[in-house]
C-alpha cells in the first residue's frame, strides 16, 4: 500500500463526511465540471472525473456511481493487451438523480429530467424526461410527473418550515400525533 493510496482513501473518507459545497470544491479540483446551485451527496466520480460534466441546479443523491470506462474489455486482454475504452458523461441543467444510480460511459441526460432511484443509465436521454429502470428508459414526461405530484394525496407544502414545525405537520398529516 503506497502513501498516495492511503492519502487518497483518507481524503475520500473526509469528503464523505463533508457538506455538499466541500464535496463540489473537491470534485471540481479533480476535474469534474460542475455548474452552479448544485447539491451532491456521497457519490463516486470514477477514475476519470475529467470526463464528467454536470449542469446547473443538479441534485445527486447518495450512492450514485459515475463510470467513465468499460472494464469489461478485460475479457479481451489476450487480443487487446494495451486497450481501454472510455466515454464522457453529461448531465444537463435542472436534473435530479435518485439514490444508488449507475451512470455509464457515453451517457447524456437532457435538461429538466429525473432519474429514478436504482436506475442504470446508458445512452442519450432527451430533456423533460422521467427516466427509470435497469436498463433505464423514459417512462414519463416531466409535465406528467408534475401533474402526478400535484394530485398526490401526500403532497405537502412545508418545505420552508422549521424542522420542528415540519415534523409536526408530517405527523399530523399521517395521523401520528
Amino acid at each position: 500500500m503506497t502513501l498516495r493510496y492511503i492519502i487518497n482513501r483518507l481524503t475520500l473518507a473526509f469528503i464523505a463526511k463533508a457538506g455538499s459545497n466541500t464535496r463540489i470544491r473537491y470534485w471540481r479540483r479533480q476535474g469534474v465540471k460542475i455548474g452552479d446551485n448544485c447539491f451532491i451527496n456521497n457519490v463516486n466520480f470514477s477514475t476519470e472525473p475529467y470526463l464528467i460534466e454536470i449542469g446547473n441546479h443538479v441534485a445527486i443523491a447518495a450512492g450514485t456511481d459515475f463510470i467513465t470506462h468499460d472494464g469489461a474489455i478485460w475479457c479481451f486482454r489476450e487480443e487487446m493487451k494495451n486497450a481501454d475504452v472510455f466515454g464522457k458523461i453529461k448531465v444537463g441543467n435542472n436534473v435530479f438523480i435518485g439514490n444508488n444510480c449507475t451512470i455509464l460511459p457515453n451517457t447524456s441526460i437532457g435538461d429538466n429530467s429525473i432519474i429514478g432511484a436504482g436506475s442504470t443509465v446508458r445512452g442519450q436521454f432527451p430533456e423533460n424526461s422521467v427516466i427509470v429502470g435497469n436498463p433505464a428508459k423514459v417512462v414519463l414526461s416531466m409535465s406528467m410527473q408534475k401533474l402526478l405530484y400535484m394530485q398526490n394525496p401526500n403532497f405537502l407544502e412545508i418545505r420552508d418550515l422549521a424542522p420542528k414545525e415540519k415534523s409536526k405537520a408530517i405527523r399530523k398529516h399521517f395521523g401520528l400525533q
